[in-house]
């Protein structure tokens, strides 16, 4: 008799320990489903942003160093589990990023002197000129992959 209670009383304990197992690789099931959702939809909109500055640099309504400095950050904030390398990818994209990253930018450009600022605008202008052709060639790949993973 003792036996038999014991026994109905493990029992329960394995169902409700089993029920609560059970209950809590659902919620973890679901909070993966929306995690994966919400990456996906950022995914989705870091894409479209870089499509549309890719292609604003093309018809040249975005300066050429704006629109890869924007580029590159948003290709550095692309939430994928395994990125490719994007510098091997688009070295001439990179390259142009890695040049007109150390020019002044919104209130530290606003400090300098006017002569100062003009000489970083033509500093800047030069570096692009001596880049456009290759990295406009890089264009139509950036877009192909953004939207491959979109």
């Amino acid at each position: 008799m003792l036996w038999t209670v014991l026994v109905i009383v493990a029992l329960l304990i394995i169902v409700a320990l089993s029920y609560y197992a059970g209950r809590l690789l659902f919620q973890l099931k679901q909070q993966n489903q929306r995690q994966k959702k919400i990456r996906d939809e950022r995914i989705e909109s870091i894409s479209e942003s870089i499509i549309t500055i890719a292609k604003a640099m093309e018809q040249q309504q975005c300066d050429l160093s704006e629109g890869v400095i924007r580029i590159v950050n948003l290709l550095g904030a692309l939430p994928i589990l395994s990125p490719p390398d994007h510098k091997a990818s688009y070295p001439h994209t990179y390259a142009l990023f890695l040049e007109v990253s150390g020019f002044a930018v919104l209130e530290d450009r606003q400090k300098l002197s006017k002569q100062e600022r003009r000489k970083q605008d033509i500093a800047r202008e030069q570096i692009e000129s001596d880049y456009e052709s290759k990295v406009l060639s890089e264009i139509p790949a950036i877009k192909s992959y953004c939207q491959s993973i979109s």
